[in-house]
């Protein structure tokens, strides 16, 4: 147990792995270190060879080693929630680095400031050697501003309210479990599933803006185009959630934007890039979005999980 503010609380991280790189030193040795101690570490390890024995050694770290056929977005997550008793549960991905000791107890002060707020996910910040592109849309994405978000904001923000991330966000217990915990089999999106069903009830999601890590990407078209189809398998298999809510007009915005700081920054030959990658982005999200009427072996393809349809 630890003392915040004047509370005390538990705190627990889990952090699904699948042959990590020297990243998870990194985030293991930072969460050590934190100003809000974590009281324990469990990796739910995706079995695919030998997993460096010195993680299993290590103090306040558990493994539980999982067959591959074994791993979905939101089973696994749920696993860590029946592992452990702690009131507040943050999940991490494997290449998310804490950016400072205050990752944690920045991200769960909305949690503890409020019965209401249910979820409350970090600012990502772009890699040394993240892309100009994706740099921006780190920027787009996760501003400087923090923000509670809740039913009001629906006009606003659309489907953006649901916005959350997995790759840093700390859940409360209480109202994990009476959401019914996330959806046992998930392609994607686990997140902002469980995000949507706490603010249709009444509850809130909070972007803790001074919460940090270090985690961005330098995807190829093709990559950005399955993850986008995924992305739109998600949606179209939850229309209790997205029935309704256009993504599309959100994209549009992104790519106008990025296409205006381009020009100011006198990056303008980074545009026919832009336009590629987008273009690869919303081709996925289409075919994803009608995924049912395509055949299965093309589906797989177009697929960055292609695991899932497997044992689907």
């Amino acid at each position: 147990m630890i003392r915040l503010r004047n509370a005390w609380i538990q705190v627990d991280v889990a952090i699904p792995t699948f042959r990590p790189d020297g990243r998870l030193d990194q985030i293991i040795r930072r969460l050590g270190k934190q100003s809000c101690p974590v009281r324990h570490i469990w990796l739910l390890n995706t079995r695919s060879g030998d997993f460096p024995e010195k993680y299993e050694k290590m103090e306040k770290v558990t493994m539980k080693q999982i067959e591959p056929e074994e791993f979905d977005h939101g089973a696994t997550r749920d696993m860590a929630f029946s592992l452990s008793d702690a009131e507040y549960m943050v999940f991490m991905t494997q290449d998310a680095v804490p950016a400072d000791r205050r990752m944690i107890e920045e991200l769960l002060k909305p949690l503890l400031s409020s019965d209401e707020v249910g979820i409350s996910y970090a600012r990502q910040l772009p890699a040394k050697d993240c892309g100009v592109i994706e740099r921006y849309t780190r920027s787009f994405n996760y501003p400087k501003e923090s923000r509670i978000k809740g039913q009001e904001d629906m006009e606003e923000l659309g489907i953006k309210t649901f916005f959350c991330s997995d790759v840093c966000a700390a859940y409360r217990r209480d109202i994990y479990r009476e959401m019914g915990g996330f959806t046992r089999k998930t392609i994607f999106n686990e997140d902002m599933v469980m995000a949507a069903k706490m603010v249709k009830s009444g509850y809130k999601i909070a972007y803790a803006a001074d919460a940090r890590v270090i985690h961005s990407h330098n995807y190829s078209g093709i990559r950005q185009f399955k993850r986008n189809f995924d992305l739109a398998v998600s949606q179209a298999d939850h229309p209790e959630v997205f029935a309704g809510i256009r993504s599309e007009s959100e994209g549009i915005r992104l790519v106008g934007k990025t296409m205006e700081y381009l020009l100011k920054s006198k990056r303008g030959y980074l545009i026919p890039s832009l336009i590629y990658k987008s273009a690869c982005k919303y081709a996925g999200y289409r075919m994803g979005k009608s995924y049912r009427i395509l055949p299965s072996f093309i589906v797989e393809r177009c697929s960055a999980s292609p695991g899932y349809w497997i044992k689907r």
